[in-house]
This record gives structure tokens, C-alpha cells and sequence, in this order.
């Protein structure tokens, strides 16, 4: 495998598996034809005594215990509203522990900031006033809710639960490519795929010591605990999900079963005099924390869409009271709107007064005059991004669009500034993956997830997320991708 050498053969003296072309981009395991990374080079030895169908029969095993165990993601977009298997690919990705001890450093000072900026720009707004970030920008967010200026809440944390994008470029260096702060998704398959390779191929854990991941939902429950009320000693926790058509489903009935708490949909709550209740057979129980897998506009239709089904009325008011916490607090989306994302490393500087420790992407601005230009005559070359789009649509990737649809941005983009940045096409990292019956580089991604509670919390690991289409830069499993394990190496 991977331009075997002289160890890496079998008993008659070739090579076992294919060979594996690393060029053309960074490699998360190849350094260049034939020269494995020092710490994928005890993985690279037991692949090489594998040949081609002992590969695919572990990779089939994966696949259907995925199968058998339900783990899968509806695609809501189009007609089909089809519910798919987690595509997943059996080679693990390896961190370094120097890397990852970077990566949490960096998503932990990133947190702390936007969770400052949150409580600001909810109160005092001192980042607005002083011109830090343009009050415009802020203000015409459609995830910045008014309602809620001047209103507290528990730790003055906002931002419980965390999944932000990294990407690794040709230099090798990483870069957070987006924040995910209302109801990030994806910790569910980082799990699984742990559990799901450790059953079909414990014997490539044996050479390495991998930090585990399948404590999260513990560090959860311990987060969501802190931030009941004061007055509920036990308090009673649910978590709030939109129903079985939503496309992150088997994440919610997963973390719900993991935590030992109800999993309620709108239907099931209601508000009396002020606080919260969930409906049993038992009778009514009052619920004093709720995780919340429903979006803003659809908590509550005395609030927000007043067609909405899925919330329950009242909810915002016994928020506002304090009566019951919500995770993650209403409002979170104005740090993660893709235009603000632009400000972060001077979130960072304003707030905490140290440099970031992770880059962002450069970033265009249709709403700057120079940068609207700049972005005009460069989009052949560019990424557009819808800011109030996700999963992979609303997106354009210059380089490989046909000119009628670099036409139609071009016209949506003058038609709306604010609601579109441009970045630069990353060659993002690969990572040999089994396709058919030989390994081939795909590009890759990395969501880790954080928790913020009465401390941050970075769980060691993440989901990788894979582009299986050749030659793909989109790595969401709504657009053809999946995923890998990510093994965080002990030191």
C-alpha cells in the first residue's frame, strides 16, 4: 500500500495493496509517494498486509452495522425526502497530539469570544459603538433577534454546544472555515464511527492510543445540568426535536437515549402560569432545561412564525422569566452569520486582547465596495456562500461552475450584498479513502465539537467529514459526502 516498501509486503514478497497517489494536495497520510507520515506509519503496516478483498469485506461489515444500527440522515431538500445510510469509510484519520493541542486551544479562545460578543451585542453593544464590527452588519442579521436585548442568562453562556469547520490547506496549516452555534449536528456519526470500527477492525486500535470520544454525552448532560434554574435541585431535562422527517433525527433520538432524558416534540410541551410542562403518563411534569434541536422562528408562534407546529406557545416568555434554560440561547445565530464570521479574528482581539490562535479564510465582503469589485471580476476563482445557507446549498464554487450559473450569482449578488460573502477555493487536504477496490485521495474536512458550560469543554476528536465524489469539495453528506473516524493520538 501507498508505494510499499520493503516492510510493507507479503510472504512471497509483493506488494499487497495497491499503490496510492498522495500529489497534487496535502495528504493527511502520504508526505509524497512512498514516505508515510511518522504517526499513520503503524496504520500504513498493518494496511499493507491486507489485500484488496480483506478491505472490502471490513468495509461491508461497516456498512451494514450502520445499516443494522440505524444510523443514518435524511436529505429534505427536493422531492425524494429520502432517509440514507451514513456513508462512512473505514480509514481513520490521526492527529498528532500537537496539532490537536493547538485546534483546542484555538475553538476554546474562539468560543469565549463569540460568547462574548453574543452577551454584547444583546446588552451594552460597546463592539458596535466603538466600530469594531459595523452596527449594519449586525443589526440587519435576520438571526439578530430584538426581543431579546437586555435579557440574561444562565452563566451568561449563550453558546453550549459548538461544531465549528476546519479545513486544512496546501501549506498544511489549519483554518476554521465556518462557525456552527444554533443546533450544530454531527456528533452523533463521530461516535458511531468510533463504535462502528472498533466491532469491524479492533486490531488497528492495538498499535496506537487514541483519545476516546464516547464520553460526550455525559460532558452534555453535565452542561445542560448547569444551567437549570436554582430552584430545581433534580432538574428535569428534554431534548426538543422537530420530528422524524428532520434530516438530524437519529442524532437527537441518539443523544436523548445516551443522556437518559425524554426526547419531547412541541406537541408534548405546554405553559402554565409561566413555566414549562411536559405531558406523561403520569401526568404533568414541569421541565426546567431543554435542548433544543428546533430552530428560532420555530420555538415559538406568539414570537416568531405563527404558523409554526413544531414550538410551543409561551416558550419565550417563561425563557425571558427565567423560568426554564434553553441550549443553545436564543439568538446565537447572529455570531455564526457568515458575514460576521469575517470579524472574528477582531472579536477575538477586542475581546480577550490575544491574537487567534486558528486563521479564518480570507473573506469578501459584497457589502464593501472593494470588495464587491474585487469579488465581480474573480469569480471564476471564488467560493460564494449563501450567509442564510447551510448543508452545502446556496453555494457556488466559481472554479468549476459553467458561466450561466457564475452569471445568475453574479446578478443575486448585486441584487444582495448582505446576504453573500466570496472566499478563495481552498485545496483542501486529502485523505486516502477505500473506493471500489483500491485506495484513491478524497478532500476532507474536520467539525470538532465544544462544550461551554461553567468551563469549555473540546471533546478529542471530531467529525471528519469526507467529499466521496472524485474530485469534490463538498464534504456535507446532503451533497454525496460522509464520513470517517478522527483519532486524537495520546501523547
Amino acid at each position: 500500500m501507498i508505494g510499499a516498501t520493503a516492510a510493507d509486503v507479503g510472504a512471497d514478497g509483493s506488494a499487497v495493496m495497491p499503490a496510492y497517489d498522495p500529489s497534487g494536495f496535502w495528504d493527511e497520510m502520504a508526505e509524497g509517494p512512498g514516505r508515510i507520515r511518522p504517526h499513520y506509519a503503524a496504520l500504513a503496516r498493518h494496511l499493507a498486509t491486507l489485500g484488496p478483498d480483506e478491505v472490502a469485506r471490513r468495509q461491508r461489515a461497516a456498512e451494514l452495522s450502520f445499516q443494522s444500527r440505524g444510523i443514518t440522515f435524511a436529505v429534505n431538500q427536493g422531492q425524494e425526502g429520502v432517509e440514507k445510510i451514513m456513508p462512512f469509510d473505514l480509514i481513520p484519520r490521526l492527529i498528532r497530539p500537537d496539532e490537536w493541542h493547538r485546534i483546542e486551544r484555538g475553538l476554546a479562545q474562539r468560543v469565549r469570544a463569540l460568547n462574548l460578543f453574543l452577551r454584547d451585542v444583546y446588552h451594552d453593544q460597546q463592539i458596535l459603538r466603538q466600530g469594531i464590527v459595523p452596527w449594519e452588519l449586525v443589526l440587519s442579521a435576520s438571526v439578530y433577534r430584538r426581543e431579546f436585548r437586555n435579557v440574561d442568562v444562565p452563566l451568561d453562556v449563550y453558546t453550549h454546544i459548538v461544531g465549528s469547520d476546519l479545513v486544512r490547506d496546501a501549506s498544511g496549516e489549519f483554518f476554521v472555515l465556518e462557525d456552527n452555534l444554533r443546533t450544530p449536528s454531527g456528533v452523533s456519526y463521530l461516535v458511531e464511527n468510533r463504535r462502528v470500527l472498533k466491532r469491524v477492525w479492533s486490531r488497528i486500535f492495538h498499535d496506537y492510543e487514541v483519545r476516546p470520544v464516547e464520553g460526550y454525552p455525559q460532558d452534555l448532560l453535565e452542561v445542560l445540568r448547569s444551567l437549570a434554574p436554582p430552584s430545581a435541585e433534580e432538574p428535569t431535562i428534554v431534548l426538543l426535536t422537530p420530528g422524524v422527517f428532520n434530516s438530524a433525527y437519529f442524532e437527537h433520538a441518539f443523544l436523548a437515549k445516551a443522556m437518559g432524558i425524554e426526547m419531547v416534540q412541541g406537541s408534548d410541551l405546554f405553559v402554565d402560569d409561566g413555566a414549562v410542562f411536559m405531558r406523561t403518563t403520569q401526568g404533568h411534569q414541569r421541565v426546567d432545561v431543554i435542548y433544543r434541536r428546533v430552530d428560532d422562528d420555530f420555538l415559538d408562534p406568539l414570537v416568531f412564525r405563527d404558523d409554526s407546529l413544531l414550538g410551543v406557545a409561551g416558550l419565550v416568555a417563561s425563557y425571558r422569566l427565567g423560568r426554564v434554560s434553553l441550549a443553545n440561547a436564543i439568538g446565537t445565530g447572529v455570531a455564526d452569520d457568515k458575514a460576521i464570521y469575517a470579524y472574528v479574528p477582531r472579536i477575538i482581539r477586542y475581546y480577550l486582547d490575544e491574537e487567534p490562535i486558528l486563521p479564518n479564510v480570507p473573506t469578501y465582503l459584497p457589502t464593501e465596495a472593494d470588495d464587491l469589485g474585487y469579488i465581480l471580476e474573480h469569480l471564476d476563482e471564488l467560493v460564494v456562500k449563501s450567509v442564510n445557507e447551510s448543508g452545502g446549498y446556496g453555494m457556488l464554487i466559481g472554479p468549476h461552475a459553467p458561466q450561466a450559473d457564475r452569471d445568475e450569482y453574479r446578478q443575486r449578488i448585486l441584487a444582495d450584498p448582505r446576504g453573500y460573502i466570496a472566499q478563495p477555493t481552498l485545496a483542501l487536504s486529502r485523505h486516502p479513502c477505500w473506493v471500489d477496490d483500491h485506495f484513491e485521495g478524497r478532500h476532507v474536512d474536520l467539525r470538532p465539537f465544544v462544550l461551554f458550560g461553567r468551563e469549555v469543554r473540546v471533546t478529542p476528536g471530531g467529525l471528519t467529514r469526507v467529499a466521496l465524489r472524485s474530485g469534490s469539495l463538498v464534504v456535507n453528506s446532503s451533497q454525496g459526502g460522509g464520513g470517517k473516524d478522527t483519532w486524537v493520538l495520546a501523547e
